[in-house]
């Protein structure tokens, strides 16, 4: 005998509160990433499928005058998932508003992000599948049909409001796909993309360009670095 699906989480009105977004390279860190980080697709190495099918996505949205459909990356760290949440941003030229799965405690949380979204913008969440399965069905009907509920007093008087949201996209991000619940999964849209690793050649290439933009000059230490990056990724698989 199949089970129903849990209803959405409602979101009682107290609850809600801003938290912590990520804004633009704060600390020498974010300094690093964001002057390595490739502004353009053309400059973004590897992950030619992809690159193709977001093509695809970004210029079907674009025809029907709506934000790109919602869209998760999966896939171990370092594959280059924040950098494409980057570039499909800048290709819409959209607001990007980062934040990650820790990050997002309770479900007025989420609540708060998603009412002080404007239209057109992309909230990418890291890690989603930090998630609790609470916060994930408030994302149920956002990403489905673009509203939020919220609880309104308490008790026998209290009574739902079904709050419009403005059109957004959401990206997400994770390095455990198989986390993620089935609901929430399905209802991304635009696309499920695996990451691949990158090969010698890539490698060398985005070493290449990192060096060129530190000015770092030794095409010798740069092959021998992307053989030996080349053996970890492969100690990974």
């Amino acid at each position: 005998m199949s089970r129903k699906p849990p209803k959405p989480s409602k979101v009682p009105e107290e609850e809600i509160q801003v938290p912590e977004v990520n804004s633009p390279a704060r600390g020498s860190g974010d300094f690093l990433d964001a002057t390595l980080r490739p502004t353009s697709w053309d400059e973004y190495v590897g992950q030619e499928s992809i690159k193709n099918n977001l093509h695809i996505l970004i210029s079907a949205a674009r025809e029907r005058g709506h934000p790109p459909e919602h869209i998760l990356f999966y896939g171990p760290p370092g594959l280059g998932k924040t950098t494409l949440a980057h570039l499909i941003a800048h290709e819409q030229g959209a607001n990007l508003r980062t934040t990650s799965g820790p990050a997002i405690e309770r479900v007025g949380d989420l609540a708060a992000l998603l009412t002080n979204l404007s239209p057109g913008d992309i909230l990418f969440i890291d890690e989603i599948h930090r998630l609790s399965r609470s916060i994930e069905e408030v994302l149920y009907p956002a990403m489905e049909s673009g509203v939020l509920n919220i609880i309104i007093g308490k008790g026998p008087s209290a009574r739902t409001l079904e709050l419009p949201l403005p059109a957004f996209t959401l990206i997400a991000a994770t390095t455990r796909v198989a986390d993620l619940s089935a609901p929430l999964r399905s209802r991304f849209s635009g696309g499920v993309f695996r990451l691949e690793f990158y090969n010698e050649t890539e490698i060398e290439h985005i070493l290449k360009r990192s060096a060129s933009l530190l000015n770092i000059n030794s095409s010798s230490a740069l092959r021998s670095q992307a053989k030996l990056f080349q053996m970890h990724l492969k100690c990974l698989r």
